[in-house]
C-alpha cells in the first residue's frame, strides 16, 4: 500500500530548514573514483572565526544526530556538519569501509572547502573517525572532542560493563542497520539511557525505508 505522508521525510524537511536558518548552505562534493560527500557548510566563511567539524554517529543523516546544537555553535564557529559515506547524500563505490578511509575522505572534502585547520566534534562512530582524522592529519586537526565513543576500550574493560553480545558482523550489522522494527527497537535499547516511552511500528518502519 502507498504511503500518502511520511513523517521521517517531513522531519528530514524540517531540519533542513533549521539548518538554513542557521546559516548553512546544503552541499556535494565530487572527491573522485566514485566518492560524494555531501555537507552542510556556511553560507559564507567568516575567517576570523575557527571552524568547527561535527561528525555523527549511526543512524540518519547528519542533521537528525545535531541539530538541536547547530544554533549554539554557529554564532562562534565556522561549522561544517558532512555525511559519512553510506549516510543520507554521501557515498562511494570504492571498496574501503574503515573509518581511517571515512576520515581521509572527510578531510579530502574539507580540502576542497579550502578549509585547513579545524576542531573536530566526533559522536559515537563519528568519535573513531575522528580520532583517526587527529592521528593521520596532526598539523591540520586542533582540538578533539569525543561524545559516546568507546576509542580507547579494551576487551578487559567491556569484561565489567553491560554490552552488546555478538558472534558475527552479520549480528552487528542486524543491530547497527537495522531492517525491521523489532531490530530497531532492539539497537535503542542499547544507544539509550532515556529510551522514547513508544515507537510504534508504522513509525519505524517509516524510519528504516526513508533513511
Amino acid at each position: 500500500m502507498t504511503r500518502c505522508f511520511s513523517f521521517i521525510a517531513a522531519q528530514n524537511s524540517c531540519y533542513r530548514c533549521s539548518f538554513k536558518r542557521a546559516g548553512l548552505k546544503s552541499s556535494t562534493t565530487d572527491l573522485g573514483d566514485g566518492t560524494i560527500m555531501h555537507c552542510w557548510i556556511p553560507k559564507k566563511h567568516n575567517p576570523s572565526k575557527p571552524t568547527l567539524l561535527l561528525i555523527h554517529g549511526f543512524g540518519a543523516n547528519a542533521m537528525w544526530q545535531f541539530n538541536g546544537v547547530i544554533p549554539h555553535f554557529t554564532p562562534k564557529f565556522n561549522v561544517y556538519v558532512p555525511d559519512l559515506l553510506f549516510f543520507g547524500e554521501s557515498y562511494t563505490t570504492r571498496a574501503e569501509r574503515s573509518e581511517s578511509f571515512q576520515a581521509q575522505c572527510v578531510m579530502s572534502l574539507m580540502e576542497a572547502q579550502n578549509v585547513t585547520r579545524m576542531d573536530v566534534f566526533g559522536l559515537s562512530y563519528g568519535g573513531f573517525v575522528a580520532y583517526s582524522m587527529a592521528a593521520q592529519f596532526r598539523e591540520r586537526v586542533g582540538r578533539v572532542g569525543l561524545g559516546c565513543a568507546g576509542v580507547c576500550l579494551e576487551e578487559k574493560d567491556a569484561e565489567s560493563m553491560e554490552v552488546l553480545k555478538v558472534t558475527t558482523v552479520e549480528e552487528v550489522v542486524s543491530v547497527l542497520l537495522p531492517q525491521t522494527p523489532e531490530k530497531a527497537r532492539e539497537l535503542v535499547r542499547w544507544s539509550f539511557y532515556k529510551r522514547p516511552p513508544s515507537m510504534p511500528s508504522w513509525f519505524l518502519w517509516d524510519f528504516i525505508e526513508v533513511s
